[in-house]
């Protein structure tokens, strides 16, 4: 099952992992294009502070780039919009069905 398919809650209910909000797990995300590059980021303001960003060139096409921060050094590169998103949730310790994303964000990835 991918991340955009709807999952069972654990208390019964059923959520739509394309509804994220800034609310799930205390993390904020922010969509923005720079003059070079789309970039995802994320902040979690609930216990420890931690970011991370997901970056890809402004046409959209290349791999997405995992960083800390958004001006941080690049840790990995990803062809799949679900695996740099996996590796985000690690940097913040929680789970990637927990990151709120953007609709503008939805289509990163090759």
């Amino acid at each position: 099952m991918t991340d955009r398919e709807t999952e069972p809650d654990g208390d019964g209910s059923e959520t739509d992992p394309n509804d994220r909000t800034a609310a799930n797990a205390g993390i904020e995300a922010t969509y923005r294009e720079t003059d070079e590059e789309r970039l995802l980021e994320f902040e979690r303001t609930a216990g420890t502070a931690a970011t991370a960003a997901i970056a890809q060139n402004v046409e959209g096409y290349a791999m997405l780039k995992v960083r800390p921060t958004a001006t941080g050094d690049e840790l990995e590169r990803y062809y799949g919009f679900d695996m740099a998103l996996d590796h985000a949730a690690e940097l913040l310790g929680v789970s990637a069905r927990e990151l709120p994303v953007p609709a503008a964000a939805d289509d990163m990835g090759m």
